[in-house]
């Protein structure tokens, strides 16, 4: 099994934005790059083979749903996530942390409209030092997040990035509540630390940096864990209430990050914010917008975006994008799309989704010609 690294290829004159290549045992990764989410281990509506010739460099998967459904044990049983679901190329898994966010407070979108990040009740059980306590979406029975249990369920998964645990704490938290969390944040990401370091597996442990807005917090995160052996580090938590706040936080947060490792953003990938973010120098896009927009019939090409439903292109026999080089360009036309979208076929999903991938893919190498230009 080859081992992880980062090599800088190149950076931009222009700006902090930068070409790198991570090699993990599963496979290059060229940087900066788009990674797609695949929650249960699949993309919704595209198969892992199709993800292969679509050119994904990296998948990303979710821990606790992959442990409530089917469990870490029949996939490792299966052979690790690789051979579960066919997927040839890198793969990355969140630790769970998440979860602690979305099942006490709802999806970042719901946070945000409220007022003080009010809790929900009966999905967290329990929130403490040792982990977090959760009931099953499915079941109702509890499971115990821990450090520890994080890593030795992601070993199980054998993604070749693993994340460490951590607490996302929300928006509106008051600046006492998001230093208490940072610091224990910070605790779990050293038990992280220690419990992979028992078992590398070569796999690529992240580190997050947290801190919400709050810039001092931010650097004083980066700071903390540069000192620790991570290979890489993720940005994650809360990353403002819109672009422009995100956008001066991450300018701020990124020089302070080691250069000789990748980095990742965890949860940003909207096509606005790819083109106001490339230039700070960030490696790794995560977002499942791309496939989310495509099942809603709004897909992407260089000139604009195309809403397939549109009455337009009823009639139109021509494909998504000109010189578009993926399956759904070359075999299907609009005005097929668009009938598929009006009777209801599942089938719409999959080719749509497959042209907006494969878009995506096409943007980042776009990006990385660019930077080798220094135009970014």
């Amino acid at each position: 099994m080859s081992s992880f690294s980062f090599e800088l290829v190149y950076q931009s004159k222009k700006s902090r934005a930068r070409v790198g290549r991570i090699s993990t045992p599963h496979g290059i990764i060229d940087t900066p790059n788009f990674v797609a989410v695949g929650t249960n281990a699949a993309i919704k509506a595209v198969d892992a083979t199709t993800l292969d010739e679509v050119g994904l460099q990296l998948v990303f998967c979710n821990t606790y749903h992959l442990l409530v459904q089917p469990g870490s044990k029949i996939i490792e049983d299966a052979g690790g996530l690789h051979r579960f679901m066919n997927r040839q190329g890198p793969i990355i898994t969140d630790s769970g942390g998440f979860q602690i966010f979305s099942l006490l407070y709802g999806g970042v979108t719901e946070e945000l409209k409220s007022k003080g990040g009010s809790k929900r009740e009966g999905m967290v059980v329990k929130l403490s030092e040792e982990g977090a306590l959760f009931r099953s979406y499915k079941d109702g029975a509890k499971i115990l997040l821990t450090p520890e249990s994080s890593m030795r369920a992601q070993k199980a998964l054998g993604a070749d990035l693993i994340v460490a645990f951590d607490e996302l704490p929300p928006y509106h938290f008051t600046p006492s509540q998001l230093e208490a969390s940072l610091a224990r944040t910070h605790r779990w990401e050293k038990r992280s630390l220690d419990e992979h370091s028992k078992d590398p597996r070569g796999q690529a442990l992240y580190a997050v940096v947290h801190g919400g807005i709050d810039k001092l917090m931010r650097k004083k995160s980066a700071d903390y864990l540069r000192e620790l052996n991570f290979e890489g580090y993720a940005v994650g938590g809360s990353l403002g209430k819109n672009r422009d706040e995100m956008i001066e936080m991450l300018s701020y947060l990124m020089p302070h990050l080691p250069q000789d490792k990748p980095n990742h953003l965890l949860g940003i990938a909207d096509l606005p914010s790819l083109d106001a973010l490339i230039h700070l120098g960030i490696d790794t896009f995560d977002s499942s917008y791309p496939t989310k927009a495509a099942r809603h019939g709004l897909l992407f090409t260089f000139d604009g975006d195309v809403r397939i439903m549109n009455a337009k292109n009823r009639s139109c026999y021509e494909p998504i994008e000109e010189g578009c080089d993926c399956f759904t360009c070359k075999n299907h036309t609009r005005a097929y799309l668009h009938h598929l979208f009006k009777a209801h076929e599942l089938l719409a999903y999959t080719l749509t989704s497959i042209h907006n991938l494969r878009f995506m893919v096409r943007k980042m190498a776009h990006f990385r010609s660019q930077i080798l230009r220094d135009e970014i």
